[in-house]
């Protein structure tokens, strides 16, 4: 006989990542906010969880949703956490950018025609 399989629930509730606290120290993170790691991963005093978000930011920048999906963690226990790297000058987080600042899609469509003509010419 087979065992059940295994429920991937977590053995310590969430809230418990963020020491039982709910809200973050600052309000102006955002789903979309862009997260980068400041420091090494190794710094002592971190907890697991603030441990394991710098690794995972390490090689690049994530938004707060991707590195609470990496986490499986729910949104609003990352922001806190995040908060906290944020306060500590651990990790940096920037807003991301505003539609007004993109380049015009018009623009962009003609640099994409001119790579596809250099790209047929060759």
């Amino acid at each position: 006989m087979t065992p059940p399989p295994r429920d991937h629930r977590r053995l310590v509730p969430a809230y418990l990542a963020t020491t039982g606290r709910a809200h973050p120290s600052r309000n102006t993170l955002d789903r979309l906010t862009v997260l980068h790691g400041a420091v090494d991963p190794m710094s002592g005093g971190l907890r697991p969880e603030q441990r394991r978000l710098l690794e995972l930011l390490r090689p690049g920048a994530l938004s707060l949703a991707e590195a609470a999906a990496h986490l499986r963690l729910p949104v609003s226990v990352v922001k806190v956490l995040v908060a906290d790297l944020v306060d500590e000058g651990l990790l940096l987080a920037r807003a991301p950018v505003s539609d007004a600042e993109l380049p015009e899609r018009r623009i962009l469509e003609k640099v994409l025609d001119g790579l596809r003509t250099l790209k047929s010419s060759r």
